[in-house]
């Protein structure tokens, strides 16, 4: 906390009155509001004057405030524009906000400082209408060119029922078609050069090596490739609009469908956040099963990326195989939630039911079996010899850029730096559990599938440890906003019936203010920025992915490398989509 004291110390000291506000919020990282004319200066001292710099720029959203309420001691804003830094030496993050009036306001582009500020300074446009003067392409990323609004303005509609029936006639789909042709100048890209006419390439929306909709344009010499950029948003939902609609129990379905893969470490990642805004203490019983399950799925994810990854790269056994891997996992997921992929189990203050009689066998069945699975597919994928001459300095980059670019997970920590939350910031009580974080040094694709393929070894560890030290006691808090009140006392008077009902009902009413509790996720680390305005749903819902980020990199990586080296790299970001689009 001294630390934390010291850098809002600093930045007073040096930026003066640039710096409005200090805001308290309840996750405890130091928030500050400065300044619009002043934020560059202030967001590049701190990458790089302070002594143990904030080396990397974790996200960058904004926050639609016109209609909010609860806004004690916050500077007068329209719109605020909220970046959130992280610092590996101190392990400590620091949130600078930029209040903004006007209807559409701009602010400086931070793409000169963070390179990864591109992508989310077009989604902070594309969402809010907010400009970011002297941004190289500011351009819609998520919704289509030709949309009209911006979807996270609270005067935009959230439901189709607010929208007249969707029409498209044959007029229509021609204006949405030629607002897709590509034209390189818009891009940044040049036709030809002084000896070369350059040939552009769509990798996809429609390959099977993007696993799902997205659009690479490649811009070739030959075969290498000499830039390239990335089309996405095909498999935009509104999940961040969906999550300022729904109450707060009643979200929970959705985040399963944030990273679709990886099931209940989504709903962890959203109901940590909402449990620290409301001062929720989740027992022990229940912090165990929520591990148990989250490396379940860290597995049943990392077996979805090991075999599509092998497909990829034209092995076509293995992916048969971790998929039947996948099914015995499921197997436990349904015995003990009921349902697959999308569960929806965990809850706030714990988990939705105590675990079924018989858990116990079904692991360790699991537990025993996976070993040797694991190292059959050693032998099969990792030390194959076409598969490592495809991998092995193939879309490499160093720690430094990583850090550059957001990078995350299994990427930041095939580049030597062995930062993993679940060590570096405990959560659920991940301290009490004995495991190593993988960590190699040569930050290309074969590096980036090592860190992955060793990490399932670790998780079947961490379930291991769970199944024998399962603690007795409640699967969830009875604290009042996650729990409804005891049947027998809402016979004894009309307020406990009252408040029964509208719990059930409405949902909780999560007091104002804000957190972002991130996690360790099979893709990297990600969270939910939530803002509560003391309601029964969430004023703002900010989900920072691991895809995002890691994809908007591929550009850099793939420079160079020829088109079939492109599938390679790709496979080795293990992303989905709709984290990617949300």
């Amino acid at each position: 906390m001294t630390q934390s004291m010291s850098i809002v110390d600093q930045l007073r000291a040096r930026f003066g009155e640039a710096v409005l506000a200090v805001q308290p919020v309840c996750d405890g990282i130091p928030t500050l509001w400065v300044a619009a004319a002043r934020v560059i200066d202030v967001l590049g001292h701190l990458k790089n004057g302070v002594d143990k710099p904030y080396k990397m720029l974790w996200d960058l959203t904004a926050i639609d405030e016109r209609t909010r309420i609860n806004r004690a001691g916050q500077p007068k804003s329209d719109f605020t524009v909220v970046y959130h830094l992280m610092s590996f030496e101190r392990n400590e993050d620091i949130r600078i906000k930029v209040p903004l009036e006007g209807e559409y306001p701009s602010v400086p582009t931070l793409c000169g400082v963070w390179p990864n500020a591109n992508w989310y300074e077009r989604e902070v446009f594309d969402m809010f209408g907010i400009r970011f003067d002297g941004h190289p392409c500011l351009r819609r990323i998520l919704m289509p060119p030709t949309w009209v609004g911006h979807p996270l303005r609270k005067e935009h509609p959230a439901r189709a029922t607010e929208m007249p029936p969707y029409t498209l006639p044959d007029d229509k789909m021609d204006r949405e078609h030629e607002a897709l042709r590509f034209v390189p100048e818009e891009w940044g890209m040049k036709r030809q050069s002084g000896d070369t006419e350059y040939m552009f390439l769509n990798l996809g929306p429609h390959h099977p090596g993007t696993h799902g909709i997205i659009r690479f344009l490649l811009q070739l010499d030959g075969e290498e490739i000499v830039d390239s950029v990335l089309d996405i948003g095909y498999h935009h939902r509104g999940a961040e609009k969906m999550g300022e609609r729904q109450s707060w129990h009643s979200y929970i379905p959705y985040t399963d469908r944030i990273d679709y893969v990886a099931g209940v470490l989504n709903n962890l990642a959203y109901v940590q956040s909402v449990e620290k805004m409301a001062g929720i203490q989740v027992p022990a019983r229940a912090q165990v099963i929520r591990v148990m399950l989250s490396e379940v799925f860290r597995i049943i994810s990392h077996c979805v990326w090991y075999g599509t990854f092998a497909q990829d790269l034209g092995a076509m056994s293995p992916v048969l195989y971790l998929f039947n891997d996948r099914e015995k996992a499921f197997t436990i997921i349904e015995a003990i939630c009921g349902g697959r992929m999308h569960p929806s189990w965990f809850r706030i203050g714990g988990v939705a039911h105590d675990l079924p009689n018989g858990w116990q066998k079904l692991v360790k069945d699991f537990i025993d079996y996976m070993p040797a699975r694991l190292a059959s597919y050693d032998k099969a994928v990792m030390r194959n010899g076409i598969l490592k001459k495809r991998t092995i300095g193939i879309g490499k980059f160093s720690t430094e850029e990583a850090l550059d670019w957001g990078i995350t997970g299994p990427g930041l920590r095939a580049t030597g730096m062995g930062w993993d939350a679940r060590k570096a910031r405990p959560y659920s009580g991940y301290e009490n559990f004995d495991f190593e974080v993988p960590v190699f040094y040569n930050g290309d694709v074969y590096d980036r599938a090592r860190v992955r393929a060793e990490e399932m070894r670790q998780s079947v560890r961490i379930i291991e440890q769970c199944l024998k030290n399962m603690p007795e006691g409640p699967y969830k808090s009875d604290h009042p906003l996650a729990c409804p009140p005891a049947k027998e006392n809402t016979m004894r008077d009309i307020e406990t019936l009252i408040n029964h009902f509208l719990g059930v009902s409405w949902g909780p009413v999560i007091p104002a203010g804000e957190a972002c509790c991130p996690i360790e996720g099979a893709k990297g680390y990600y969270g939910y920025y939530l803002v509560s305005d003391g309601c029964t749903m969430s004023y703002r819902t900010r989900i920072r992915t691991g895809s995002f980020p890691h994809l908007q990199m591929v550009p850099l990586i793939s420079r160079g490398h020829l088109v079939a080296d492109m599938l390679a790299i790709v496979a080795g970001v293990d992303f989905v989509l709709a984290d990617l689009d949300r």
